[in-house]
């Protein structure tokens, strides 16, 4: 990837995290550490990957994206006000009494949004039935989902790997946020449902290792899922929860907290200085 590409993509990334932090802080709730760990993951998918329009959230042919891990939808809402889906101020009207950005994704109220989800598991068969129903209908559109760690430890995540595998769903890519941290602790304490690599593996998917902060390895992760036949990928994507706030990183008491006024002040200014970085 050219160097001023990747700086605009970090750039982009940045402006995200900053739009995750405004959210949480002025809702004074959400879901920051998951949401910052796939700010990267999303910038990638919405300004390089996936086949969209803004214009037309609905195109019938466009990429489609469902956020299985649906409490980190800060990502997700920065990301397509970013891309131009809605006006960023609105991201101020987080979690609040009628607006139309709740905790959790709806594909009803918001423009962009290919699945409701919040229920750990769901949107991974969701995104299982938007692959076959291309296949069968003859479609080149793509499916992409973004997992958690934690949410791994759903047995519907792994009925949905089979499913995947047996139907041959060349066209679903998943995207396993590995930051190793959930609610009550690391992942490794709390129920394991490491390793994930030869586990899917086992399952009969095609398994790509990627750092979730790298641009360069992201882009080649996507394009080896892409010209994968055959069988599902995953991209296996190792990542910093809290990534990009200082405070915030590594921190599984951050997975559902929000900032206080001199938290915040922090990571906007460590974020702000970033992007004057890039």
């Amino acid at each position: 990837m050219e160097a001023s590409r990747k700086k605009q993509l970090q750039r982009i990334a940045t402006n995200i995290r900053i739009g995750i932090i405004e959210e949480v802080y002025n809702a004074a709730s959400g879901h920051p550490g998951g949401s910052l760990s796939i700010a990267d993951i999303l910038t990638y998918l919405y300004f390089e990957e996936m086949n969209i329009d803004p214009a037309n959230p609905r195109m019938e042919n466009r990429d489609r994206l469902v956020l299985s891990k649906g409490h980190t939808s800060p990502a997700l809402y920065a990301a397509l006000s970013e891309r131009g889906y809605f006006p960023k101020e609105d991201l101020k009207t987080f979690r609040k009494l009628g607006s139309y950005l709740q905790g959790h994704p709806d594909m009803k109220g918001i423009p962009g949004v290919d699945m409701s989800t919040g229920s750990l598991g769901l949107g991974i068969s969701a995104a299982c039935g938007m692959a076959l129903s291309g296949k069968y209908n003859k479609k080149n559109y793509r499916v992409y989902a973004i997992l958690g760690d934690g949410e791994s430890e759903e047995g519907q995540v792994w009925e949905a790997a089979m499913f995947a595998s047996h139907y041959k769903l060349d066209n679903l890519c998943a995207i396993l946020d590995f930051n190793g941290l959930q609610i009550d602790g690391p992942i490794s304490e709390v129920i394991s449902p490491a390793p994930f690599d030869t586990k899917f593996e086992a399952f009969g998917w095609n398994v790509v290792k990627v750092s979730a902060h790298d641009f360069d390895g992201l882009e080649k992760a996507f394009a080896e899922a892409k010209a994968c036949k055959g069988k599902p990928t995953l991209l296996l994507a190792s990542s910093v929860k809290g990534k990009g706030v200082s405070y915030m990183e590594n921190k599984c008491e951050w997975h559902g907290a929000a900032p206080n006024t001199e938290q915040y002040e922090i990571a906007i200014r460590e974020l702000e200085t970033s992007v004057g970085r890039f």
